[in-house]
């Protein structure tokens, strides 16, 4: 195996990045349905402040030929040339608190080197939990909120938010390996797969963006700005209902699917973190001592 450390470059000053921050990864490639992934890198690198602190080399895990960058012709001659970037960032949320930001794309080479990297900069930078974000198609309705499967060693997340549990044999990804690697060594990590409705799986679903931006902040408590996304979402949303509306086969279809998604949530329920084991909302002390807990313990946090 190559040397990992040889697979990117250190940028900047990176003594000044402080120790214990949430680690958020995304990565394009091997499939992105609903473009969730892709919305999410282009709509971060627009709101929010970011700064490279790792950037990884292209020559080394690139495929070239597969995934052309782009040359910009102005003319007679070549103006611009934008290549692919993998990149670790220092980023900071809507009220401003500090994160690491892994995004890019998929490497087609030295999976087993990228995730050595990988897990030795979650050391070098002390990581305190590692979350990634994957879409895949699903036959489920637009017309019902988008489900997530919770992998991970981190049982909260996945007795509140994972809907679906299959036991089965699926292909892998570059991000599969690194939660693996880092679960043997006990960091803790959560992969949020959002299922995305299949007949809009190749369209770019503003949905599929806030439903990644919710999973973020479910799993770190980091805050981030979603009312463009949703304002395009209730757009997207209007015209999928107006061509629904016109045809009767796609509305059956939708039907078809709202009867079983219903059906298999009535017997698959996810309890709710709102409410406690006998499924009762908790009362107002226990809400107030709750919030007492938590800003207690956001004082003694460094990162808060």
């Amino acid at each position: 195996m190559r040397d990992p450390g040889a697979l990117y470059e250190l940028v900047g000053d990176s003594d000044d990045v402080p120790a214990g921050l949430h680690l958020v990864a995304g990565l394009t490639g091997f499939t992105d349905s609903g473009s969730a992934v892709s919305q999410l890198i282009d709509y971060l690198g627009e709101t929010i402040e970011t700064r490279d602190i790792a950037v990884f080399e292209n020559d080394a895990l690139l495929d070239y030929r597969a995934r052309r960058p782009s040359m910009y012709f102005d003319g007679d001659h070549l103006s611009e040339y934008r290549p692919a970037r993998l990149v670790l960032q220092l980023a900071h949320d809507e009220l401003h608190r500090p994160f690491l930001l892994l995004t890019g794309y998929e490497p087609d080479f030295q999976w087993e080197a990228f995730t050595q990297a990988v897990v030795d900069l979650v050391d070098r930078f002390q990581v305190a939990d590692t979350t990634w974000i994957h879409s895949i198609p699903m036959p489920t309705p637009h017309t019902r909120p988008i489900g997530v499967t919770v992998s991970g060693n981190r049982t909260d997340l996945t007795d509140a938010y994972s809907i679906w549990r299959p036991r089965t044999q699926v292909p892998g990804n570059a991000l599969h390996l690194v939660e693996y690697r880092l679960q043997q060594k006990g960091h803790l990590t959560a992969g949020f797969v959002l299922l995305i409705p299949h007949y809009l799986a190749d369209t770019e679903y503003p949905a599929a963006a806030v439903a990644a931006l919710e999973s973020i902040s479910a799993a770190t408590g980091l805050i981030f700005p979603t009312d463009d996304l949703r304002e395009q979402s209730r757009e997207f949303m209007q015209k999928v209902e107006e061509q629904v509306g016109g045809n009767a086969e796609l509305e059956r279809l939708v039907a078809t699917l709202e009867a079983r998604h219903d059906s298999y949530m009535e017997e698959n329920p996810i309890p709710s973190p709102l409410v406690d084991e006998s499924g009762e909302l908790p009362n107002a002390e226990t809400i107030a001592a709750e919030l007492e807990r938590f800003l207690a313990s956001r004082r003694e946090d460094p990162r808060a």
